[in-house]
């Protein structure tokens, strides 16, 4: 490893993904420049894979000015550093190392949208800022990454060939991943999972929707499995076939996949499974809440999404939970009692998952669509799908579905609306509705399944009580209505209340 050997890439920050993403670049003949604030950190790190089979080197430096310097000008750097001020320290410090204006500084973190949008124009004239989701934890980092880029269409010329090296790779034809897990032995061929997203903070705001569906996904497994355990007493063991099964049909994805082999796992302690003595306590770092949070203020009912953030929360109130338990009482039955057939049941929960996912994916897509609107992007969004079916968390047959989606067409206002969902969900709906209603009578909560059952049926009713609610505003606040009788965007005012009232239009 020669640390004078001018390199193609430098990369900052030897986390985990950092150093999964580096090994990746040289596996697929990168010569790599390696930084971290700690060097000590760098030297084992070159230490622990200096034989590892790559047809590219790494080369890793204790001065940051000797790190810019050894890569090849113009110059691509990758950072991987925690979101927040953390971005902010590195660039400013490349600067100081002599970065150029021209030299492109790709921030592979989970950064909020709106400080890479600020980051672009506020280092313009002194680096070329990039923004990038990466997803796929630090196997999908070492073996294919799924990678959301965003910024400046030139800029993403100059990475596109490093990114689309080192993506996961999915089948065109079928969408279904080539996977690989071996060092040496890179993917050439096959679809890259990356593909441009759009201006300044795109890549970001897409990786957070897939962050948040990620929540919404996350969070409906697990109430298909609190109700297969909890309501039919299903073991873990028993629980695992199930999950390995749905995994060879419609719901086959890498998080069903992952939870069948969870469900199989023994405690090495107790030999109970690992399951049962994990505390049912889940953390959140953010991006879930960001992508709620921005539904709320961009007014997209992404209500799936927001309930998988709301669920995450109501579990941190653990010994809350305990002593509610003590002394809250619910309904006196159990789902056991009261289905005939315990394998119809189990279908009927997978249906009801199926119609869930169909729904917050809905939801997350629909979200991306204002965003659009609101940031000036032009998000294409069968590339959006197409670029998840390998290497992230969610990737899943099932966005080879909504890829198709997409190309049969590109405007579709909702994915509920495309004849393949409309299908599955008419087919479906039955089963989905008896499992949300049975949690609900047994008194098991399953917030994202009855969420996920209210989007659909609200968004298919043509007239809702928003009515009564908008008299109500113009009743105690004078906020007028529109009316069915009369042109959109004329507004009308009551005063309340008269025996015989009197129309008072408002101008828009």
């Amino acid at each position: 490893m020669n640390d004078n050997a001018n390199c193609n890439v430098g990369l900052v920050g030897l986390g985990v993904m950092g150093q999964n993403l580096a090994l990746n670049m040289a596996d697929h003949g990168y010569r790599v420049a390696v930084y971290n604030r700690t060097h000590e950190v760098t030297e084992q790190f070159l230490d622990e894979h200096r034989n590892e089979p790559l047809s590219g080197t790494l080369h890793g430096h204790e001065k940051l000015r000797d790190f810019v310097a050894a890569i090849e000008a113009p110059r691509v750097i990758v950072m991987l550093v925690k979101a927040g001020r953390a971005v902010d320290s590195v660039c400013e410090a490349l600067i100081d190392a002599g970065a150029q204006p021209s030299d492109l500084v790709v921030d592979g973190g989970n950064s909020l949208w709106t400080d890479t949008i600020r980051r672009e124009k506020g280092y313009r004239g002194k680096l070329t800022f990039f923004g990038s989701g990466v997803s796929g934890g630090e196997v999908g980092a070492r073996f294919g990454p799924s990678l959301m880029p965003g910024g400046d269409p030139k800029a993403w010329q100059t990475l596109r060939p490093i990114w689309e090296a080192i993506a996961a790779k999915v089948d065109p034809k079928t969408g279904k991943p080539i996977e690989r897990n071996q060092p040496g032995n890179p993917v050439t061929e096959g679809q890259p999972c990356t593909a441009y997203m759009g201006s300044d903070g795109a890549g970001h705001y897409v990786k957070m929707v897939h962050n948040g569906i990620e929540y919404a996904d996350m969070q409906l497994i697990g109430e298909g499995y609190h109700i297969l355990a909890g309501g039919l007493g299903l073991s873990s063991e028993k629980l695992a076939d199930v999950f390995a099964q749905w995994n060879v049909g419609e719901l086959d994805s890498y998080l069903i996949e992952i939870t069948a082999d969870i469900l199989r796992q023994s405690d090495p302690v107790t030999g109970q499974p690992i399951v049962d003595v994990i505390l049912d306590k889940a953390g959140q770092k953010g991006t879930g809440r960001w992508t709620a949070a921005n539904a709320l203020e961009m007014g997209v009912p992404a209500v799936s999404i927001a309930e998988a953030v709301f669920a995450r929360s109501m579990s941190a109130l653990k010994d809350e939970r305990i002593a509610a338990a003590k002394v809250l009482q619910g309904p006196n039955a159990d789902i056991a009692a009261l289905v005939d057939d315990a394998d119809d049941f189990v279908d009927a929960v997978r249906d009801a998952l199926y119609c869930s996912k169909i729904c917050a994916y809905a939801q997350g897509f629909q979200l991306m669509r204002a965003a659009q609107q609101e940031y000036e992007w032009k998000l294409d969004f069968g590339s959006v799908a197409s670029i998840w079916r390998g290497g992230c968390i969610i990737r899943a047959q099932f966005l080879q579905k909504i890829t198709e989606a997409y190309e049969r067409d590109a405007a579709l206002a909702n994915l509920l609306l495309d004849p393949y969902f409309q299908k599955q969900i008419q087919d479906k709906q039955n089963n989905w509705r008896r499992v949300v209603s049975l949690a609900a009578h047994v008194g098991i909560p399953c917030p994202a399944f009855s969420s996920a059952l209210a989007y659909y049926d609200g968004y298919r009713t043509d007239r809702l009580p928003a009515s009564l609610l908008q008299a109500q505003r113009d009743y105690f606040g004078a906020h007028t209505y529109e009316r069915i009788d009369q042109p959109r965007e004329r507004f009308f005012h009551l005063d309340w209340p008269q025996p015989k009232p009197q129309r008072v239009q408002v101008e828009a």
